[in-house]
């Protein structure tokens, strides 16, 4: 199995959401991944980032999130246009596996016609509440499921071969999900999303301020701290730093 890591964009919001003590009018650019993986039964993209639509206008793509969440990319920097640098279009993906359902995780959604859309039970419920999009949950996001979705409660082992595991981390949302992805060479990595953000979550204990439930949250961390501690390498969600350091687009991963 090969695993690309692919640009979806990237965004200014304040640094206080993610570091606490930071002052109210200081920012951060935070970068938006997306994850391939060639698999040998099918095609997966964990998370598909932003809409290139937010690019060209995000207070019409977006509304009011727009002000929390400022794009900072073109609409070549999105997954949709990024799939060809590992040799991919849209319809050669299969599966598509939605951490959470917020604007910068499934703003491509739309573009994979062929593809299965997996999501947490949890998720797609809170996304569908009547409240739903004063939670962030914004339909024209995320509600694309061209054949429906397919959800799961508890960790799904999606081939059924260990190589790439669902585990239920909520807290920054009620469906949050990461994947445990099992690679020849590499070992294992977490696809935390979300769950820790940024690395000084992990390290500092804390959940970001944007977050569903607080206590879910840190619950979360703290197991996915213990994944860290026994040797499992963690990809943080919105980690410039980290981002930086990452092979991207047409290198890989085994």
């Amino acid at each position: 199995m090969k695993m690309h890591f692919l640009s979806g964009g990237r965004l200014r919001m304040r640094r206080s959401v993610y570091y606490p003590g930071a002052a109210r009018e200081e920012t951060v650019e935070l970068p938006v991944m997306c994850t391939l993986l060639k698999h040998n039964q099918a095609n997966v993209l964990f998370d598909t980032g932003c809409s290139p639509d937010a690019a060209v206008n995000a207070e019409a793509r977006w509304g009011g999130v727009a002000r929390a969440m400022v794009p900072m990319f073109n609409p070549q920097d999105t997954v949709i246009h990024q799939l060809g640098k590992a040799g991919l279009t849209p319809d050669d993906i299969d599966v598509v596996i939605c951490s959470h359902f917020h604007p910068d995780h499934c703003g491509c959604n739309e573009h994979f016609k062929r593809a299965s859309i997996l999501c947490h039970a949890d998720e797609l419920a809170a996304a569908q509440s009547e409240d739903g999009a004063a939670q962030g949950y914004l339909p024209v996001e995320w509600n694309h499921a061209q054949r429906g979705f397919e959800t799961f409660d508890g960790a799904r082992d999606l081939f059924g071969d260990g190589h790439i595991i669902l585990y239920p981390v909520p807290g920054h949302t009620p469906g949050m999900t990461a994947a445990l992805v099992r690679l020849h060479h590499e070992g294992e990595i977490l696809l935390a999303s979300d769950a820790a953000a940024v690395e000084a979550n992990l390290v500092e204990g804390y959940a970001p301020r944007n977050s569903w439930d607080m206590d879910r949250a840190t619950k979360s961390l703290a197991d996915i701290k213990a994944a860290r501690d026994r040797g499992v390498k963690v990809i943080y969600g919105h980690d410039d730093k980290q981002w930086q350091s990452l092979r991207k687009g047409a290198d890989f991963y085994s």
